[in-house]
């Protein structure tokens, strides 16, 4: 058994699937805050987890990483938790960073991940989380680079008095259009704006035929895009799978 893990500045997310299973093809897959990952070991034994080989994805940090190990070591002990980085190729996919080992490793397994749904094409990328990444994959399956701006709930909150009422805005409001009559709407509709316009305009240089938007914010950014796009959801993991996969 294969346990995949996203270790994000946010969530923890995780898949299992068999050693053999084509990319993407899971028998159970979750997520945990990080102030809820005390559960993860709970939550993989719950779905029959047995792992023999593990890989992750850490955005996190060291102590991230120490926990997570931990959690591993309670329903599979001895088995070594592998730590995903980026490389100069992997699973089919070129690195084109100045300096391929910079490029954080979600980034990179998001590339996979998108390389991997959509050969030969170009594509452009948006993972919408804490921090908003959009990076571009041309069609000849080479990573070009990309973009790093705040995430939609930073924006929002840089700008908001009350920082604590933006879960409460994003959860309950519907979003504004065109200009907005209230502060907080001004807010939300502004960040949007920016959200979808970097995106759009990296889809219009990268000549790509569509966006796949991940992430936390991606249901809010994506109603307000101009550009073909699909939401996908796990789209690190699915690179993870993907890269657990290749011999490269």
């Amino acid at each position: 058994m294969l346990l995949l893990i996203d270790a994000g500045n946010t969530r923890i997310k995780w898949a299992l699937a068999p050693l053999a299973a084509a990319a993407g093809d899971w028998l159970a897959d979750g997520a945990v805050a990080h102030a809820a990952l005390g559960e993860l070991a709970t939550a993989w034994r719950a779905a029959g987890a047995a792992p023999t080989r593990a890989l992750m994805s850490n955005v996190a940090g060291i102590a991230m990483a120490d926990q997570l190990r931990a959690a591993l070591a309670e329903i599979a002990p001895g088995v070594p938790l592998e730590t995903f980085v980026a490389t100069a190729e992997r699973a089919g996919l070129r690195n084109g960073y100045r300096n391929p080992a910079q490029l954080g490793s979600d980034r990179f397994a998001a590339a996979i991940g998108a390389h991997t749904l959509l050969p030969g094409q170009a594509v452009i990328i948006a993972t919408c989380g804490t921090a908003t990444t959009v990076d571009a994959i041309d069609a000849d399956g080479r990573f070009v680079g990309g973009m790093i701006l705040p995430g939609l709930g930073l924006m929002a909150s840089s700008l908001a008095r009350n920082t604590a009422q933006l879960p409460q805005v994003l959860a309950n409001a519907a979003l504004p259009t065109g200009f907005a009559d209230n502060t907080d709407d001004a807010i939300l509709a502004g960040c949007v704006a920016a959200q979808a316009g970097a995106i759009e305009r990296a889809v219009a240089q990268a000549h790509a035929a569509t966006c796949l938007l991940s992430g936390g914010a991606a249901r809010y950014i994506g109603p307000a895009l101009r550009v073909p796009h699909r939401l996908i959801d796990n789209i690190v993991l699915l690179g993870l799978h993907a890269a657990s996969l290749s011999k490269e």
